[in-house]
């Protein structure tokens, strides 16, 4: 009988031990997983990291748009209010004279 009985132990042990590697291999797996999915997933790290990179970038641009709409608001009242820089924007961009004025232009 204590052949028997030794035999039997043997087993239940082996049996658990079995069980207690299957349960840690799939505790590891599933962390492994996670850990994948939280890192290179939709909603993961390297996402958020580019969404981040994006952001910034957007919030640049949206600041050069807002720095060139004050610098034009700033021209038009000063076309609008400034004789003397709507008739320096004539001579310089669209090279016009007054009638007795001759224009003499230089390569450089």
């Amino acid at each position: 009988m204590s052949g028997y009985h030794n035999l039997l132990e043997r087993q239940v042990r082996a049996e658990a031990s079995r069980n207690r590697m299957i349960f840690y291999t799939i505790i590891v797996l599933s962390f492994i997983y996670l850990s994948i999915s939280l890192i290179f997933g939709d909603m993961g790290l390297v996402k958020y990291l580019e969404m981040n990179r994006t952001r910034k970038s957007l919030e640049k641009q949206i600041t050069e748009v807002h720095q060139q709409n004050e610098q034009l608001r700033r021209q038009l009242k000063a076309l609008k209010n400034d004789q003397f820089y709507r008739e320096k924007l004539a001579r310089e961009e669209y090279g016009l004279s007054k009638p007795y004025e001759y224009i003499f232009q230089y390569d450089r």
